[in-house]
């Protein structure tokens, strides 16, 4: 730390609050209402603080569309990392924390219920060439190569067929995700983790 940032520690800390009231209220905003329905005025509203605030911390909503979908990914990672720790070093173990990491993200305590995919929801808004998309992109494409990673323990012989059963999961828990926002439960995420689970003993 510099002798500057240790002279000034109050406002960093209010700009550090202000920008997670500001990450928060966006993120139930944006998930509730969608991302092109939500004002920069129901942001600031709803986090309690000036709409000066928010152009201090974030240079506009496109801005602050990046940084939700950079929370939403680091959120679920999270829920994975706790899943997964629970049952480390079992690589079979692994995948199945892979869904029951959607499950628990399925179970937050959203305003208007689940309504699917956080990210996917929001790129579905934007146009195509939007760095958010990429974003939503590089994440599904993460959760796959944990599904191949966790896989290739299980097979470390045929590397190849772990690569296309992680494709097989991705699809399914893809596929579980939409149906399971359209019916507002984590019903179709419980059947896709079971039918994972056998597919895995079948391996």
């Amino acid at each position: 730390m510099t002798e500057i940032d240790a002279a000034a520690p109050p406002p960093r800390r209010r700009r550090g609050a202000a920008r997670e009231k500001l990450l928060a209220a966006a993120a139930r905003r944006f998930y509730a209402d969608g991302v092109s329905a939500t004002g920069i005025d129901a942001i600031t509203a709803e986090a309690g603080v000036a709409k000066m605030s928010l152009y201090n911390n974030f240079s506009s909503k496109a801005d602050l569309v990046m940084a939700y979908l950079d929370a939403r990914h680091e959120e679920w990672l999270d829920l994975y990392r706790r899943r997964w720790s629970a049952v480390a070093p079992d690589p079979r173990g692994g995948v199945l924390a892979v869904f029951d990491a959607y499950a628990d993200h399925a179970n937050f305590a959203y305003e208007h219920g689940f309504r699917g995919c956080g990210l996917l929801n929001a790129a579905a808004e934007l146009p195509a060439g939007d760095e958010g998309r990429a974003v939503v992109r590089r994440h599904k494409e993460e959760v796959e190569d944990l599904l191949a990673g966790h896989l290739e323990e299980l097979r470390p012989d045929h590397p190849e067929r772990a690569r296309a059963t992680a494709e097989h999961l991705s699809f399914l828990l893809e596929g579980a995700m939409a149906r399971a926002g359209l019916e507002g439960a984590d019903t179709r995420l419980e059947h896709a983790r079971s039918m994972a689970a056998d597919l895995l003993d079948r391996l």
